[in-house]
C-alpha cells in the first residue's frame, strides 16, 4: 500500500515536471518595417515570398512559438525619413497594423526592422544620403514612438544587407552607397546598446550576418537587375528572400530568448 504522504509527494513531483517540462507556447504578431527587400520588390507573388513570409515560416517551425500573425509594412524606395511619426501615412500605416495587433491583446506584438538601403543612396530616394548620425536619430525617433505606443512591444533592428557596388537603377548608389551603407552598423549597434540601458530587455540587435552572406553569395540569391552601369544585385530572388527571412527569424528568437 502507498501511503498518503507518498502518494501527495509523488504528485507535486509530478506536476513540477509537467510545469517545467511543458511550457507555454507564445504567439507572436509582428509587424516588419523596410524597404522594397522587405516588401519583396523583383518576386513574382511577394504575398506568399516575401522575407517577412519566410520568416514568418521559420519561427513556426520553432519550439515555443504557437502562432505568428504578421504585416508587411515594407515599401519600395523609402528611407528613416520616410518613416518619421511626423512625416505622413508610412509611419500611420505601421500603427494601423500594429492597432490591429495590439487590440485583441492576445500575443507579443515585435517590429522587425530593416532600413537604411536607400538613406545610403547617393541620390534619388527621399532624404538621401542620409548621414550616419541622422541614420541614428531617425531610427530612435522611430523606437521611441512605438515604445510610447506600444509600451510591452519588442523591437529588432537588423543590418541592411548588402548590394553591388555599380547598383544604379531610378536611384544613384554605386560605390559610395555601399560604403556609407556600412557605416550604419555601428549606428545601430550604439543605439541598441542605449535601449540596454534606458528600456532594459524592449530593443534588441537583430540579423548582422546577411550583409556578408549575400554579398558571398550574390549571384545565386540575387536578381541580376539591368541599370545604368551594367548588371547590378540589390534584390533577393526566392532562394534569397528564404536565406533572409530566416536570418530575420532567428534574430527574433534571440530576442525572445
Amino acid at each position: 500500500m502507498i501511503s498518503k504522504t507518498k502518494f501527495s509527494v509523488s504528485l507535486l513531483l509530478i506536476f513540477i515536471l509537467c510545469a517545467f517540462s511543458v511550457p507555454d507556447k507564445t504567439k507572436l504578431n509582428i509587424v516588419f518595417i523596410g524597404d522594397s527587400i522587405t516588401f519583396g520588390s523583383g518576386l513574382s507573388t511577394p504575398t506568399s515570398s516575401a522575407p517577412p513570409v519566410h520568416a514568418v515560416s521559420y519561427l513556426l517551425q520553432q519550439s515555443g512559438i504557437r502562432d505568428v500573425e504578421f504585416s508587411n509594412q515594407g515599401l519600395s524606395g523609402k528611407t528613416t525619413v520616410d518613416f518619421l511619426p511626423f512625416s505622413g501615412k508610412y509611419f500611420n500605416n505601421v500603427i494601423t497594423a500594429a492597432d490591429k495587433f495590439y487590440k485583441d491583446k492576445e500575443g507579443m506584438l515585435v517590429f522587425s526592422i530593416m532600413l537604411g538601403t536607400n538613406d545610403s543612396a547617393i541620390h534619388g530616394p527621399h532624404g538621401s544620403p542620409v548621414a550616419p548620425s541622422a541614420y541614428q536619430a531617425n531610427l530612435k525617433t522611430i523606437a521611441d514612438s512605438l515604445l510610447t505606443a506600444y509600451p510591452d512591444c519588442k523591437i529588432i533592428f537588423n543590418y541592411p544587407v548588402w548590394y553591388s557596388p555599380n547598383t544604379y537603377n531610378t536611384s544613384k548608389y554605386l560605390e559610395e552607397g555601399l560604403n556609407r551603407l556600412q557605416t550604419y552598423f555601428p549606428q545601430i549597434d550604439a543605439l541598441v546598446a542605449g535601449y540596454a540601458i534606458t528600456q532594459k530587455g524592449k530593443v534588441f540587435l537583430g540579423d548582422r550576418q546577411a550583409f556578408a552572406y549575400f554579398k558571398k553569395n550574390f549571384q545565386t540569391e540575387l536578381i541580376p537587375e539591368t541599370g545604368q552601369q551594367g548588371t547590378f544585385y540589390l534584390h533577393p530572388n526566392r532562394k534569397g528572400a528564404t536565406t533572409l527571412g530566416a536570418f530575420w527569424g532567428k534574430a527574433i528568437m534571440k530576442a525572445l530568448k
